[in-house]
């Protein structure tokens, strides 16, 4: 049985924005569930994003909120987006807190990424994915065919990487990363080959932070995601971060203490050439 799916940020931003415009107005939720026979319930629902506003819904309460032209066109335009299905939904078994996080990362202008266990999920080759999902099995029996579906979707969701509108990754990566073995050998110079070829992207920025450097900034894996404004709404950036067991959205009150990490530990590691001057030597010793 599939998880609860939480929201879109297409189904956040137009949540926000209807929210935003009663109260521009004046008006309470009671108010609107009072002209437009709605319940309160119903209201709120729709403004906390706990529930896919209808088109036709949109329309009523932009009525209510005397909105035309252009700026009821964007908002039409957003609440269409917001209907679409994501190609993750397919994905029925995912885990719901994982199939959130691809609903995001998909939306996100830019991710900038602290790796410090494994290399990131859009930088993984399919031989390295496989024997990381795989890993799981020694807590949690995991089907093969499970596997290779949770491999399929790793590399879905890399195509984020190829479109015509790249997302722009960062991505400082602790040099121990690069030296910790995941599969054999073959593996790991595949993957290490792998980021070579990403390291010339221009799009694409890797840092390598050495051992031999002090790290001024101790801390779990963590994901950055920035949104870029849609219809001239705007979205906050979201921080994600994942233990054994859990896997969270991080308050936005504190989103900024994870921006001023990754600043710290980009300025400690080595810049983007020498970084793939590294990972080069590293490739070529898991020969």
């Amino acid at each position: 049985m599939s998880a609860s799916r939480g929201p879109s940020v297409r189904q956040r931003r137009l949540a926000a924005e209807l929210r935003r415009l009663r109260e521009q107005k004046g008006y309470t939720g009671d108010d609107v569930a009072d002209s437009l026979s709605w319940s309160t319930a119903k209201v709120s629902r729709i403004e906390n994003a706990r529930t896919g506003a209808k088109i036709t819904d949109v329309h009523r309460l932009l009525d209510l909120y005397d909105i035309g032209g252009s700026r009821r066109d964007d908002l039409i335009a957003l609440a269409h987006d917001a209907a679409e299905k994501g190609w993750w939904e397919d994905y029925r078994d995912l885990p719901g807190p994982y199939s959130d996080f691809i609903a995001l990362e998909a939306e996100a202008t830019a991710l900038r990424e602290w790796d410090s266990t494994v290399l990131a999920g859009l930088l993984q080759t399919e031989g390295y994915a496989r024997h990381v999902i795989g890993g799981w099995s020694d807590l949690a029996t995991l089907p093969p065919q499970e596997l290779e579906r949770r491999v399929e979707v790793r590399m879905r969701r890399q195509e984020l990487l190829t479109g015509p509108d790249p997302l722009e990754l960062s991505v400082v990566l602790d040099e121990a990363v690069l030296m910790r073995r995941v599969g054999d050998r073959k593996v790991m110079y595949g993957q290490l080959e792998h980021l070579c070829r990403l390291a010339e992207l221009p799009h694409i920025n890797l840092q390598v932070l050495p051992l031999s450097v002090t790290h001024s900034v101790l801390t779990e894996s963590f994901i950055l995601l920035e949104f870029s404004p849609v219809h001239d709404i705007t979205f906050p950036d979201i921080v994600h971060t994942e233990s054994l067991t859990i896997s969270h959205l991080v308050d936005e009150a504190v989103t900024f203490m994870y921006r001023l990490a990754y600043t710290s530990l980009a300025s400690q590691a080595l810049s983007t050439v020498e970084s793939r001057r590294r990972i080069v030597e590293l490739r070529d010793e898991w020969r």
